[in-house]
């Protein structure tokens, strides 16, 4: 009787894995390197570059100007502006920027069910949304605190002042660190809402740009009619007065409030609480979202 030969067992070189497991903090740095890559354009096609570039050149191109000036004018003593006022001034390039790159890097995931990584063991859901926030949040600091250091080396050439430039610097890099961790946070949240990227973009803008405007106006309305005592307690419902508020109180910065009203040292403290609440929140926020999704 011949052999039944239509069963056969055959080696296809399968083997034991003996090497080192890398496990889960392994997966939340390769997602937030990944993240934070993406966040400019790196690793994505030259048209996903183009923006995030232009917007991180923009930022810096003022910087360059001031320093230039600083340097060439004869008898300066000190930039034209403080540290800690060059975030506030150019917070639009901030917010074009959170609002095209939060939900480029949530929504996509969120509308495909995928990252464009491949993992030996599922990630927990704390492992995707740290990732994602910290990316986002250094992201933005790069982005604010870039020109920063491009204005203290500037002054250094100049040789100003090494002390006071050097304070001035930390305490600007200070405040952008929470700019960069509250805005990360309320733009994820904004963008974690919807697969739709449009819906997030515009979603973003919103939450950034109409309370500033709202309050800034409700303010003047305040200096105008002698209710100057309401001014510093309005800066809390917006996200960027209450970085203006909190540097002018702890700080050192000048006050964009009208006449100069920042608040106090007891109200800042209270704009400390805010700012680190609505951090928190945004984390809360983030991981209910994305429970909600199944992650």
């Amino acid at each position: 009787m011949a052999p039944d030969t239509s069963t056969q067992i055959h080696n296809i070189g399968y083997r034991s894995y003996d090497g080192p497991r890398l496990g889960r903090s392994y997966a939340r740095k390769s997602l937030f390197a990944q993240s934070l890559r993406g966040a400019y354009g790196l690793g994505r096609s030259a048209k996903s570059k183009v923006l995030p570039m232009l917007l991180f050149a923009v930022m810096c191109v003022p910087a360059l100007i001031m320093v230039a000036v600083a340097i060439a004018v004869p008898g300066s003593t000190s930039l034209p502006i403080k540290y800690t006022t060059y975030a506030v001034t150019t917070q639009v390039i901030v917010y074009l920027y959170l609002a095209s790159q939060a939900p480029q890097s949530v929504s996509r995931d969120l509308r495909f069910k995928t990252v464009p990584l491949y993992f030996s063991r599922p990630i927990e859901r704390v492992d995707y949304v740290v990732a994602k926030f910290a990316a986002m949040a250094s992201a933005l600091f790069i982005l604010t605190a870039t020109p920063l250091l491009i204005m203290w080396i500037g002054a250094l050439l100049a040789k100003f002042d090494f002390g006071d430039q050097t304070k001035g610097f930390g305490q600007a890099l200070v405040s952008v660190l929470l700019l960069s961790l509250l805005f990360s946070g309320l733009g994820l949240v904004m963008a974690a809402l919807t697969p739709r990227r449009g819906f997030g973009v515009a979603a973003i803008i919103a939450v950034l740009l109409i309370p500033y405007g709202a309050v800034s106006v409700v303010q003047a309305i305040a200096h105008e009619t002698g209710s100057t005592g309401a001014i510093e307690w309005l800066g809390l419902f917006s996200p960027m007065s209450l970085l203006d508020g909190l540097q002018t109180a702890f700080l050192g910065a000048d006050s964009g409030f009208p006449g100069g009203a920042g608040p106090s040292g007891a109200a800042g403290f209270v704009y400390l609480l805010v700012i680190l609440g609505l951090i928190a929140g945004s984390y809360a926020a983030l991981m209910a979202r994305y429970r909600k999704a199944g992650l």
